[in-house]
């Protein structure tokens, strides 16, 4: 009996943690129908819609823009070295516009967000859980979720297209900058070959994964702010759960969005 015990424990163990994922999961989508539902019914708030706007878009762009710009630069100069080794030094231009565009704009500046955003969002409404605010507020008939976490939701959802399309153009000029100051490329053969290489599809795959991404980090903001508890130690793991839960989030429907795009 003791050996078919230590034989089924790791089972049992993973039997829980899969239980216990599944749960989790299915608590974020009830939260996140939940926000998706407030946003669409009354009341509204849009002084806090234009509000949260400011602060996740305007206030996240220097170091969404600071990132894209190294970000492009150091993907020109490692497609360059990596092309010399098949003597394809010409194809920088339309690697770097594709893997930009793609990939690392709407990625680098989801996570740079998420980094900024889901944790202010956490720690935010996990204050106002452990004082109480939130009790407050609904003892004095405003609705927490049409007036916290609606506006937050919208916002980073309308706001992520705007900071990923900015990301992409500075990531393309900080590899095109790099591609003819260092390499000696010509610049308007550069911008004419990223030109001709960059498609709709690109872009629109690009917009749909912001969209996707803003709305993830801010639901993974508020749901662990919201749901927090236990003083002050309660708003630090709702500020950590918040960053670590986007962060996968981000990078599992990304993979999730490119496969369903480019699969074929």
């Amino acid at each position: 009996m003791a050996a078919a015990d230590i034989l089924f424990r790791p089972l049992i163990a993973l039997g829980r943690f899969v239980l216990s994922l599944m749960a989790g999961v299915g608590r974020l989508a009830i939260f996140a129908g939940h926000g998706v539902k407030a946003a669409f019914a009354p009341p509204w708030y849009p002084a806090r819609w234009l509000e949260q706007m400011a602060l996740i878009g305007w206030f996240s762009l220097p170091v969404v823009g600071l990132t894209a710009l190294f970000t492009g630069a150091a993907l020109a100069q490692q497609i360059y070295v990596g092309g010399q080794r098949f003597s394809a030094e010409s194809t920088v231009p339309a690697v770097t516009v594709i893997a930009m565009v793609r990939e690392l704009g709407p990625v680098l500046a989801g996570l740079m967000v998420a980094g900024r955003v889901s944790s202010a969002i956490a720690a935010e409404l996990a204050t106002m859980r452990v004082t109480e605010q939130l009790d407050a507020m609904v003892t004095l008939r405003t609705d927490p979720w049409s007036y916290l976490i609606a506006p937050r939701l919208v916002a980073s959802t309308l706001m992520l297209p705007i900071l990923v399309t900015i990301a992409n153009v500075i990531g393309i000029l900080g590899g095109y900058a790099l591609a003819v100051w260092r390499l000696g490329f010509n610049g308007s053969t550069y911008l004419a070959t990223t030109r001709r290489y960059l498609e709709a599809d690109d872009i629109v795959s690009s917009l749909v994964k912001a969209a996707v991404f803003g709305f993830l980090l801010a639901l993974a903001g508020c749901y662990h702010g919201y749901r927090s508890g236990g003083g002050a130690a309660g708003v630090g793991r709702a500020t950590t759960n918040a960053v670590v839960t986007a962060f996968i989030l981000i990078l599992l429907f990304n993979l999730a969005i490119t496969v369903l795009v480019f699969g074929a």
